[in-house]
């Protein structure tokens, strides 16, 4: 056990105030359901925790525009059930509900959920070398057992997976984050620019700044079309996804009006991928279309070995949801 310190934040301001004085040792907390894991093992070895899960920040308000602003420390379970993501932002429902199991789901939040670490089974094992847990050590993926890592965005320095569900229907909604930082400042990050690729430095994780804590997302209007997630996994339930896939489809008479398609499972971010959702504009609703989608949205796809057929997976996956999103009803 290693010693540490806590405090219960009553604000928010508050809250960062205390992170930024407890220096680099000091983390935020709140439902812990992947933080407190980390500590068991060692991986995070904070001095100092600042509890904010009893920060006001769970509602869910209407926007000017038709939006939502869902506060960071809104359960996941409560996010996914609210009647209004239900029926505007379906996506971002089923996402959260195919995330871990309920009891999970009612203790972790919509903040946590976009910070989590990865899974990476090198990066839970401190005998094993890993950049991510310890800059300059190496990769053990690249070479090891990589059936679950990335096909997308890596680099020679690491072939981690985002684990979010959440986050990959955050990216096909165009989500933004609102940050607060120290002395009050506060800004807005598209989730599209929230998290890193690992590049040579993989333990930078997001472009979060020293002290800063998400306090919000916020959910533009909803976008016209279907909107779907499909989760491809090894087993039905609190499995974390081989490949995944958020689609928005709109259809006027067989003939694609309007794209949107992201992934999961395949890079160490959510990935959006711009490429198929130009090869699907203005093209007949058909399985040929999809599967030129298909094609596209993985030409730069790259497997490890034992990951190499999640290109292929991936590839399927797409078709069959954009299949089933681009129904008209």
């Amino acid at each position: 056990m290693r010693a540490f310190t806590y405090e219960r934040a009553q604000a928010a301001n508050e809250a960062v105030a205390a992170v930024v004085r407890g220096g680099p040792g000091a983390r935020f907390i709140s439902g812990g359901t992947n933080l407190l894991d980390l500590m068991k093992l060692e991986i995070e070895r904070p001095t100092h925790l600042v509890d904010i899960s009893r920060l006001p920040l769970r509602n869910i308000d209407e926007l000017a525009d038709g939006g939502l602003r869902i506060g960071a420390q809104t359960a996941n379970s409560d996010t996914a059930a609210d009647i209004r993501v239900r029926n505007r932002y379906p996506v971002l429902s089923e996402a959260l509900l195919a995330g871990a199991s309920g009891q999970l789901r009612n203790k972790a939040s919509v903040g946590g959920n976009l910070i989590q670490r990865t899974r990476c089974p090198y990066f839970y094992d401190t005998s094993s070398a890993c950049n991510k847990r310890e800059p300059g050590a190496g990769c053990s993926a690249i070479g090891g057992i990589n059936r679950i890592h990335a096909i997308l965005g890596a680099s020679d320095a690491c072939i981690a997976t985002h684990p979010s569900d959440m986050a990959v229907a955050l990216a096909v909604l165009d989500a933004r984050i609102e940050l607060l930082g120290p002395d009050g400042e506060t800004r807005t990050i598209a989730i599209a620019d929230f998290h890193c690729l690992p590049g040579a430095t993989p333990h930078v994780e997001s472009v979060l700044r020293p002290g800063e804590m998400i306090t919000a997302v916020v959910l533009p209007p909803p976008p016209p079309g279907r909107q779907l997630y499909r989760k491809v996994r090894d087993r039905a339930s609190y499995e974390f996804a081989l490949v995944s896939v958020a689609a928005i489809v709109a259809n006027d008479r067989g003939t694609i009006t309007a794209a949107r398609v992201a992934f999961g499972g395949v890079a160490h971010k959510p990935w959006r991928s711009a490429e198929a959702e130009n090869v699907l504009t203005g093209r007949p609703a058909t399985m040929a279309t999809y599967r030129a989608a298909a094609d596209m949205a993985m030409k730069d796809a790259m497997g490890r070995g034992h990951n190499d057929f999640k290109i292929d997976l991936a590839k399927r996956t797409l078709c069959r949801t954009l299949a089933h999103a681009a129904q008209e009803r």
